[in-house]
């Protein structure tokens, strides 16, 4: 399904009713990078889009830093969130 990947998060929190997760990350994020979100055997890839930190957009995100994303798929706390290489 998917080629190499590289973990850069976990999922501490989403809303399914508008489909958005929170990212805690543990590497950099930008807009435009393939991401991959498994939860044991559910899986999904998408393109990220935009993606806010404290309600504001940004371009990219740094290690250590939150961002909520509009997520293709639904998903569960705790999922990993790895980008595709």
């Amino acid at each position: 399904m998917v080629g190499e990947k590289k973990l850069i998060g976990t999922i501490s929190h989403f809303y399914p009713k508008i489909n958005v997760a929170v990212i805690d990350l543990s590497d950099a994020l930008k807009v435009g990078d393939k991401i991959l979100i498994e939860r044991h055997e559910d899986a999904f890839e998408q393109v990220v889009s935009s993606m806010e930190i404290e309600h504001k957009k940004v371009q990219i995100a740094k290690k250590g830093q939150s961002i909520g994303l509009q997520v293709m798929g639904k998903t569960k706390e705790g999922a990993k969130v790895y980008k595709v290489l």
